[in-house]
């Protein structure tokens, strides 16, 4: 089978090559270099935040967030089990357990009203996803954790540049953690960051990004030489991966704008589909601002989602379903879950289809897209 439409494809959307060359020719190719820095001030300034620093993914964000959060073993992560497993994996590697709560219906992030019941004398963090670039409820998430003693760490992996309130994703909690993969809106092809909002954790962070070592506080001049201080690994990109981010950086406006219009573009076209009934749009609540991240459908059963996918297929079209939950995987189960703990979270996760979205994708491939998707659903078709 060719596939004519594919459910992602990266873009050349300025200077990335050019910058990649640069750098290359520049004579610095490890981490921390012109463009590393270029990066972290582009984000620092974009979000407000205190300090934002470049890693190699969004992984390793979330997994030096583990770190800046004390997690002993024994300590407890609340979070969402609809989400990617470097989520629940980042705490788990430091023996924590990870407590899964059910999703809301309508936004499929993390159901804030069931947090506090899930808090324990062994609770340490709370970690909101913001599903599609919708923000969580993180005015009750915050108050929640804050009434608790509990840190609040945001996988905003999917959620650059959007916003709760007006303020950025990633900038409301103790931490906020993003990515740059391939198939977020602004890409390196892996990498991503760590936004740290308390200034007490920007030192530690800064030395575990480094391998454990006070390397960056040598290269500032403020000691005379750099020596093991504490835990770490090698977090940092290379300059080729931030040469090429800081130039999808530079057009973030022209990216978010063009990937509205698909997005609306979408809406428009299917909304008839939504109005018979036959399937449900994304929603986003009033205090959020999304970022068009993503785009999908939300069928009757696993049996349509089945269906529809081989149908798309089939023509070329390739969509696809997300998660598989966590509490429901082996790892889940050794944490004591079963099928039927998280009654939304299932019943969702079996019913969603991920439509074709990139910032190349043309309006006559989109009308491809919804062609093949109300054929499906034609009445004796």
């Amino acid at each position: 089978m060719i596939v004519r439409i594919p459910f992602n494809k990266p873009s050349i959307v300025g200077n990335e090559l050019d910058y990649i060359s640069q750098a290359v020719l520049g004579g610095h190719l490890a981490g921390d270099g012109k463009f590393t820095a270029l990066c972290n001030e582009w984000l620092e300034r974009r979000l407000g935040a205190g300090r934002v620093l470049l890693t190699t993914s969004c992984t390793h964000a979330l997994e030096m967030a583990a770190l800046l959060c004390d997690i002993q073993p024994g300590d407890e992560v609340i979070l969402p089990s609809y989400t990617f497993v470097s989520t629940a994996n980042a705490f788990v590697l430091r023996g924590a357990k990870p407590v899964f709560v059910d999703i809301r219906e309508d936004t499929l992030n993390i159901d804030e009203s069931s947090i506090e019941e899930a808090v324990s004398d062994r609770t340490k963090v709370v970690v909101p996803v913001h599903y599609a670039g919708v923000s969580c409820e993180m005015d009750t998430i915050m108050d929640v954790a804050r009434r608790h003693g509990l840190m609040v760490v945001e996988d905003a992996a999917q959620a650059v540049d959007a916003r709760y309130k007006g303020r950025f994703l990633g900038t409301i909690g103790d931490i906020g953690t993003l990515s740059f993969h391939e198939t977020k809106n602004f890409t390196s092809g892996e990498g991503g960051a760590i936004v740290l909002n308390d200034e007490q954790l920007i030192e530690r962070a800064e030395i575990l990004r480094e391998k454990g070592t006070n390397r960056s506080q040598f290269f500032r001049g403020e000691i005379d030489r750099y020596t093991w201080v504490d835990h770490g690994s090698s977090y940092l990109p290379s300059e080729v991966v931030a040469a090429f981010l800081y130039a999808q950086l530079e057009e973030v406006n022209a990216i978010t704008r063009r990937r509205h219009a698909i997005y609306d573009y979408y809406s428009q076209k299917l909304a008839p589909l939504e109005e018979r009934g036959m399937v449900r749009l994304p929603y986003c609540p009033a205090e959020a601002e999304h970022n068009a991240h993503m785009y999908y459908l939300i069928v009757d059963d696993v049996d349509t989602r089945t269906r529809l996918i081989a149908s798309l297929r089939e023509v070329g079209i390739h969509a696809v379903f997300h998660y598989v939950p966590l509490h429901s995987s082996p790892m889940g189960q050794r944490f004591g879950y079963r099928d039927g703990d998280l009654p939304n979270t299932e019943r969702i996760s079996q019913r969603l289809v991920r439509l074709p979205f990139y910032y190349s994708l043309t309006r006559g491939e989109q009308d491809e897209v919804v062609r093949q998707i109300e054929r499906f659903f034609r009445p004796n078709r």
